[in-house]
């Protein structure tokens, strides 16, 4: 694809990102637990020519104060990559991206399952790298508090490292399979790793060969400064939130010129942040669109919903129709919690307006308007250079992914800013990038001769 094109994922949240979707008819509310429905997202969007799916997630449930029927409904869902496994045997071109966090994992079990999801796709798997950002995570695995931020990322630098390098403890061509001479694999084409560090020791080599991309296409989602450090060093596709074109410009730039200390090429990281559009043909029907769905919502479940953007603290003793208070800054989502506040405080809303304002998007951008209202904002970031694409939010599933396909797609496609096919078979083909350097070789240590 030329660079002129917009790259499209299409982020499937259990029951649809509003947070009261799953009670909106247009939402199929079982979603979250329903492998016919996941497959019925999946090949919409593979059908209107998507780069790629991609699916959060967490190792708890995050909203533990919710009431049980709501924390029912956006909590109780698939582990992503055994989902995108299913996927994969139903699409056949679509990327596939599930979110893994290097906070409660180990490097060798992630490289190894997204090693095997690019194999069993055909080379279009990608690794959202998170770190957990909630204690309720953290009670999960022994401990009742989350690492602070900065050994969060200590530990996420690291693991990445770790995981790199086994992808690459195998040769392209390593394995032959030559029944005439009894080969298998040339006895040079894999190494160990022998990998010690401050908190990972792993031997490799990893027990599955090269992948069809070489190696998975690597995801981040961090906005704060380590994360972007991060991010500038080893993802191809860097999925963020930014409510004023602005900051996204100003975000942009500085996670591009940050690319070149590690000798990247800017074209071969794609900044796609999210967008929660409710679409009609006319002004009025999205209006009318999206106040049916804040109608649905629940003030306690809106409150929650807020009181985690900001850092899990407890807003119940405040006014909710006074200003957002003054609170410590979070060890968990910070860069989220520093956009809660700034959109507070710019368009000076109160606690329930501002939850009200978030409960679809989340903080990521929000478009209510026609088709040409919709691509008229996403062209302008894409042209200003703030967005290299965009990850579709859809309110409820599949009537939100429905509409912007039936309205959106077709006016970028008539603007020239959307493929009409694919030109390639795997998510890098699609994106157009270059992945980060392939580590160097490390040789075996005599004990492992």
């Amino acid at each position: 694809m030329t660079q002129d094109k917009l790259r499209l994922g299409a982020f499937f949240y259990a029951t649809g990102h509003h947070v009261a979707g799953w009670r909106h008819p247009s939402s199929e509310a079982d979603g979250g637990l329903n492998l016919e429905r996941y497959v019925g997202w999946a090949r919409r969007a593979e059908d209107a020519k998507f780069d790629l799916v991609f699916l959060e997630d967490g190792t708890g449930i995050r909203d533990g104060n919710l009431r049980s029927s709501e924390r029912t409904a956006r909590s109780a869902h698939f582990e992503p990559v055994t989902l995108l496994s299913a996927l994969a045997a139903v699409t056949s071109r679509i990327g596939l991206v599930a979110t893994t966090s290097t906070s409660f994992n180990e490097p060798y079990n992630v490289a190894r399952r997204f090693a095997s999801l690019d194999h069993l796709s055909g080379g279009r798997a990608g690794w959202n790298l998170v770190t957990s950002t909630t204690d309720a995570e953290a009670a999960n695995f022994g401990t009742d508090q989350i690492a602070r931020h900065t050994d969060r990322y200590e530990r996420a630098e690291e693991f990445v490292d770790v995981v790199l390098g086994l992808w690459n403890t195998w040769d392209d061509g390593a394995v032959i399979i030559d029944r005439a001479s009894g080969q298998f694999s040339k006895p040079d084409g894999f190494r160990p790793l022998n990998h010690r560090g401050k908190h990972f020791q792993v031997r490799g080599p990893l027990n599955i060969s090269r992948t069809p991309q070489g190696q998975p296409v690597l995801v981040q989602a961090g906005s704060s400064g380590p994360g972007k450090d991060l991010a500038a060093r080893t993802a191809e596709i860097v999925f963020t939130a930014n409510q004023t074109l602005d900051e996204a410009v100003a975000f942009y730039g500085d996670l591009k010129e940050r690319m070149a200390r590690f000798g990247r090429s800017r074209d071969d990281l794609k900044v796609m942040p999210g967008l929660f559009p409710v679409v009609g043909r006319t002004e009025s029907e999205a209006r009318a669109k999206f106040d049916a769905l804040q109608d649905l919502i629940d003030p306690v479940v809106g409150l929650a919903l807020l009181e985690r953007m900001v850092g899990g603290f407890d807003l119940s003793g405040y006014d909710p129709d006074g200003p957002v208070p003054e609170l410590p800054e979070a060890e968990g989502a910070k860069s989220r919690q520093q956009l809660m506040f700034d959109l507070a405080r710019r368009e000076g809303l109160t606690l329930r307006q501002l939850y009200l304002r978030i409960a679809g998007a989340r903080g990521h951008s929000q478009i209510v308007g026609t088709p040409a209202q919709i691509a008229d904002e996403m062209e302008e970031r894409f042209r200003a250079n703030g967005a290299d694409g965009f990850n579709i939010m859809p309110a409820t599933l599949p009537g939100g992914l429905d509409d912007f396909i039936e309205l959106v797609l077709p006016e970028l496609r008539r603007r020239g800013l959307f493929r009409s096919e694919y030109e390639g078979r795997t998510l890098r083909d699609h994106l157009g990038s270059r992945p980060p350097a392939r580590p160097a070789a490390i040789p075996e240590s005599p004990a492992d001769a």
